[in-house]
């Protein structure tokens, strides 16, 4: 086992680490591959790997390079080792520490109860931590259903709108039309109207010709004849 793990370090599925780092889980396993082929080491359970928080960095280093991967690789793999020996080190110096321990009996049960409640404490946090993740998870599946909601009567909506401008755009232009066709026999009237007050016109400049020009012949004839002028205006 690696001996740069916490006890009560937490794991991740190859599923969640995906998530974590924003990548496929292919690639979780691409990377994961390429780790491995220069050296790095993993957790296993059987031919799975186990992932914490320590592999999540190398895994977001790999993400992030510009370099080749396994140039990367190699220097994750070198950190790595650095952990691990610095971790054997703070093993080697713990007998230390037991040296020091009280011998008195009251103590080490003061001691061992103040770690148990510790224990306990940090178990119980560790409880209250799932249920905030449950309730946080809960919180975005009703948010994304809001989501969907929403966007659906959104969209219901914006068809309806449309709908609505598509048959107003229709009846105008229907209004139009009718408009448009009732200027144009309007106009047609208004010519017809005209044309019969120019006939009109001309049968009255015509009539008043006829007269004037009678009333010129009479005027030349001799003046014995003016009785038959006047009879024109009996006419």
């Amino acid at each position: 086992m690696r001996s740069d793990i916490q006890t009560n370090e937490r794991a991740f599925s190859s599923k969640e680490v995906a998530e974590e780092v924003g990548i496929a889980t292919p690639t979780v396993r691409k990377y994961g591959q390429i780790l491995e082929r220069n050296g790095y080491e993993f957790l296993k359970n059987g031919d799975r790997r186990i992932f914490v928080q320590s592999d999540i960095g190398a895994l977001i280093a790999l993400r992030d390079t510009d370099k080749p991967l396994d140039d990367t690789a190699k220097g994750l793999v070198d950190q790595q080792k650095e952990r691990l020996e610095e971790s054997n080190k703070t093993e080697v110096a713990i007998p230390d520490k037991y040296e020091n321990l009280p011998q008195d009996p009251n103590q080490l049960k003061e001691i061992l109860m103040f770690l148990v409640n510790e224990l306990a404490a940090t178990r119980e946090m560790n409880v209250q931590l799932t249920n905030d993740m449950s309730e946080l998870k809960i919180t975005v599946s009703r948010l994304q259903q809001d989501h969907h909601v929403i966007s659906s009567s959104i969209g219901n909506s914006t068809k309806k709108t449309h709908a609505k401008i598509e048959k107003l755009t229709e009846q105008q232009n229907t209004n139009y039309e009718t408009l448009l066709q009732l200027e144009k026999q309007k106009s047609e009237f208004l010519q017809k109207e005209i044309q019969n007050m120019r006939d009109e016109q001309k049968k009255e400049w015509s009539s008043q010709n006829d007269f004037n020009k009678r009333l010129e012949e009479e005027i030349q004839k001799p003046k014995e004849k003016w009785g038959r002028l006047f009879s024109i205006f009996r006419k």
